[in-house]
C-alpha cells in the first residue's frame, strides 16, 4: 500500500498522524485564495515528485499523475511484487480520478486567452486526460494487463478498487495496481464550487473546519493526494510469499438516481449499496465491526449516510464504531476512497480505530457512535468503507482480516 495525503508523504506518517487526531487542513498556499469565500484546504506539503519519478516525466505530467506514480511506487515497494516479462501481461492498473489534470487545463487555457497559443505544450492533452494516471503508471512499471480508469467523482477511487477486484475474479489478471489520485486545489474548482455552497467557510480555525456529523458542520474541505494498493489473487500472492494486509470481501455499486450534487435525503441508494456489498461478501450486517464513513462534513451527506446506516444495521447501528477520516484529511475526491480503504486495512491490522475529530456539538439527527476526537483500540475483523459522489453514484467495499 502507498499513500500521499495532507497528513504526510508516506503510509506510516499519514497513519500515525491520523490516529493522533491531527488535522492536515490549513490556509491555501498553492494559489492566492484571498478573494474566495473558502481559503483553506488539505494540501499535500513536502512532496517532491523528483523523489519518485524522472525529471522529464515530472515536466510532462500533471500533479495528479505525479501523486499516482509516487503512491504506486510506494505500494509496489511495500508489496515486493516485481513486474517482469514473465508476469507483465497478468498485472493491470486501475487508477480513478474525478477531475484529472485541472491544473494543466487552467495553465494552458490562460496561454490561449493571452494569445500565446504557440506556447501550449504538446504534453498538455496527455497531462489532463483522466486516464493518464493509469496510463503513466502502466508505462512506468511495465504493467501490460487490464488498464482502466474510474471517473465517478468522489467514488472514483473506491470504484477503481472494486473494478480491479472484479478483473482478478474474472481471471483477466493475477494482480492489479489500484488507486485514486487528485490534485484539484485550484482556483477554477473553488470558483465552481462556491455557488454550489458545499464548502466550509470556517477559515479562521482551519484545523476545526472539517467536522463530520457535528451539528455545526457547514461544508467539506477540499483535499488532495493519492492512495494505491496492490491487489492479488490469493494463490498468486501466497506463491510469492506476499505479506497480506487483508482481504477484499465484497463490493457494491449503484446510483441514487436522485440529484446531480445532493444525496437521497433518506439514504436509500447508499443503504442499497451497502447491502449489495454485504451480499457480495456473503456476510451478515451483524459481522461488521467498524464503518469507515464517507462523512464529508456537509449537512446533507452526513445526515443521509447516518440514515442509510440505520436502515442497514437497525438497532445495532448505535453500537458500531463509525468514523470519518475526512475530518483530518479533507475530501481528497478520488484519492479519498483508496486512502480510506488503506486506513480501513490498517485499522484491522493495528487494532486501532481512527477518530472523527471536531465532533463537539452532537447533532440529534446524527446520533451514532462516531468515535469522537480520540482514537480507540479495538479488535476489528470486518470493515465497511463507503464512498458517495456527485452524479448520484455510490460505492462500498468490505474488507476482512485474512486468515491463512
Amino acid at each position: 500500500m502507498g499513500a500521499i495525503t495532507p497528513l504526510g508523504v508516506g503510509l506510516e506518517k499519514s497513519w500515525q498522524s491520523l490516529c493522533q487526531g491531527k488535522s492536515g487542513v490549513d490556509a491555501i498556499t498553492s494559489f492566492d485564495a484571498s478573494s474566495f469565500r473558502t481559503r483553506i484546504a488539505g494540501e499535500v506539503r513536502g512532496f517532491n515528485p523528483l523523489d519518485f519519478i524522472d525529471r522529464k516525466l515530472v515536466r510532462r505530467g500533471d500533479r495528479f499523475i505525479h501523486f499516482a506514480l509516487a503512491a504506486a511506487r510506494m505500494a509496489l515497494e511495500d508489496s515486493g511484487l516485481t513486474i517482469n516479462a514473465s508476469n507483465s501481461e497478468r498485472v493491470g492498473v486501475s487508477v480513478g480520478t474525478a477531475m484529472g489534470g485541472i491544473e494543466s487545463i487552467e495553465k494552458n487555457h490562460e496561454l490561449l486567452i493571452k494569445g500565446a497559443r504557440q506556447k501550449i505544450s504538446p504534453f498538455f492533452v496527455p497531462s489532463f486526460l483522466c486516464n493518464m494516471a493509469t496510463g503513466q503508471v502502466a508505462i512506468e512499471f511495465g504493467a501490460r494487463g487490464a488498464n482502466m480508469c474510474s471517473v465517478t467523482a468522489c467514488a472514483s477511487g473506491t470504484h477503481a478498487i472494486g473494478d480491479a477486484c472484479r478483473a482478478i475474479q474474472w481471471g483477466d489478471v493475477d494482480a492489479m495496481i489500484a488507486g485514486g489520485a487528485e490534485a484539484a486545489i485550484r482556483p477554477l474548482v473553488f470558483a465552481g464550487l462556491e455557488p454550489v455552497k458545499v464548502m466550509t467557510v470556517r477559515n479562521e480555525a482551519s484545523e476545526k473546519a472539517s467536522r463530520p456529523f457535528d451539528k455545526e458542520r457547514d461544508g467539506f474541505v477540499i483535499g488532495e493526494g493519492a492512495g494505491v494498493v496492490i491487489l492479488e489473487e490469493l494463490e498468486f500472492a501466497q506463491n510469492r510469499g506476499a505479506r497480506i494486509y487483508g482481504e477484499v470481501l465484497g463490493y457494491g455499486l449503484n446510483s441514487d438516481a436522485y440529484h446531480i450534487t445532493a444525496p437521497d435525503p433518506e439514504g436509500k441508494g447508499a443503504a442499497s449499496c451497502m447491502k449489495m456489498a454485504l451480499d457480495d461478501a456473503g456476510i451478515a450486517a451483524s459481522q461488521v465491526d467498524y464503518i469507515n464513513a464517507h462523512g464529508t462534513s456537509t449537512v446533507l451527506n452526513d445526515l443521509s449516510e447516518t440514515r442509510a446506516i440505520k436502515s442497514v444495521f437497525g438497532e445495532r447501528s448505535y453500537r458500531i464504531p463509525i468514523s470519518s477520516n475526512k475530518s483530518m484529511l479533507g475530501h481528497m475526491w478520488a484519492g479519498a476512497g483508496v486512502v480510506e480503504a488503506i486506513f480501513s486495512l490498517l485499522t484491522i491490522t493495528q487494532g486501532m480505530i481512527p477518530p472523527t475529530i471536531n465532533y463537539e456539538t452532537p447533532d440529534p439527527e446524527c446520533d451514532l457512535d462516531y468515535v469522537p476526537n480520540t482514537a480507540r483500540k479495538a479488535e476489528v475483523k470486518v470493515v465497511l468503507s463507503n464512498s458517495f459522489g456527485f452524479g448520484s453514484t455510490n460505492a462500498a467495499l468490505i474488507f476482512g482480516k485474512f486468515s491463512a
